[in-house]
C-alpha cells in the first residue's frame, strides 16, 4: 500500500473551508474540498478513501498548493497518472497538480514545518473575473510603512490579538518566520509563513495593517497592538477572498509552539 502525497489547487469561493464536515448543515454534509477529493479518491479506487490535509482553509479561501496524503490500496495506478485520472472525477474548481509516492509514515499536517500564504489586496479597478480572488481597496499604500508594521511580526509571538472569537486553539503562540508585501500589477500582495496559524489569523493582520496605515499609524502602534493581547485592540478582519494558501514546506525547521 503506498503513502501518496497530493498538491491540491482550489478555488474556494464555494466552499465551505477544506475539512470535512458531515453534519454542519442541520445533520447534512456541506460542500467542502476534501469531502470532494474524497468523493473523486473512492469513485477512482472503488472504496473509501481518507485523506489527510496540510491544515484547514475556511470557507471562500483559496489555494495554490495544498498538500494531502492518502493510502492507496491500489498498486497499478503510476503515481504521475494520478493527477489526470482524479481531475477526470473532480470539478472545475478543484485540481490535483501533482503526486508522488512518500514514506509510509509521512503525515501532510505532521511533517509540514511552515504554511506560506498570500493575500491579494487589489488597489486599482479590477476586472470582473478578478472579483473573486482580489480584495479591492480603490487606493494605493505606502508599502514601506506596512512593511515596517509587517516587521514586527517574526519569531515566536503571543497572536491573541488576531485570533478569531471561538478559536480553540490550546497555545495562541506561533512562530512567524516571515511578513511583508509586495506589489504585482495593481496587486498589493501580503505573504507570511509560521508554523501554523490561529483561526482568520491572516485576515485579521492583513485587515489591522492596511487600517493602520490608512490611518496613519506606525510600526511602534502596531507593537503595541500586537503586545496587548486584545482582539478590540485589532483593526477589521479581510475578508475571504483574497486569501491563499500558497504552499506548504516539509524541510523547515520543526517548531512546536
Amino acid at each position: 500500500m503506498r503513502n501518496i502525497l497530493l498538491t491540491v489547487s482550489y478555488d474556494g469561493t464555494d466552499f465551505c473551508g477544506w475539512q470535512r464536515q458531515d453534519f454542519a448543515d442541520k445533520g447534512k454534509a456541506v460542500r467542502t474540498v476534501q469531502q470532494t477529493v474524497e468523493d473523486a479518491l473512492k469513485k477512482l479506487h472503488k472504496q473509501k478513501i481518507s485523506l489527510q490535509g496540510s491544515g484547514r482553509t475556511d470557507s471562500g479561501v483559496h489555494a495554490f498548493a495544498q498538500a494531502a496524503n492518502f493510502y492507496s490500496p491500489v498498486d497499478s495506478i503510476p503515481v504521475e497518472k494520478y493527477p489526470v485520472a482524479l481531475n477526470c472525477f473532480l470539478p472545475d474548481d478543484v485540481r490535483i497538480m501533482d503526486a508522488r509516492v512518500v514514506d509510509e509514515n509521512f503525515s501532510a499536517r505532521r511533517n509540514a514545518t511552515s504554511r506560506v500564504y498570500r493575500y491579494f489586496i487589489n488597489t486599482g479597478k479590477p476586472f470582473a473575473s478578478q472579483m473573486r480572488y482580489v480584495w479591492p481597496i480603490h487606493y494605493r499604500p505606502d508599502i514601506e510603512k506596512l512593511n515596517k508594521m509587517a516587521g514586527c511580526l517574526h519569531g515566536e509571538i503571543d497572536c491573541s490579538t488576531f485570533a478569531a472569537a471561538g478559536d480553540q486553539s490550546v497555545s495562541m503562540f506561533r512562530y512567524i518566520d516571515d511578513a511583508h508585501f509586495f506589489y504585482e500589477g495593481e496587486n498589493l500582495v501580503f505573504q507570511i509563513e509560521a508554523n501554523a496559524f490561529l483561526w482568520k489569523m491572516v485576515r485579521s493582520i492583513t485587515g489591522s495593517l492596511i487600517y493602520f496605515e490608512r490611518m496613519g499609524k506606525d510600526a511602534e502602534f502596531f507593537k503595541k497592538v500586537l503586545e496587548s493581547k486584545e482582539r478590540k485592540n485589532a483593526g477589521p478582519t479581510a475578508p475571504a477572498k483574497g486569501l491563499f494558501l500558497h504552499e506548504i514546506k516539509f524541510d523547515g525547521t520543526r517548531r512546536h509552539i
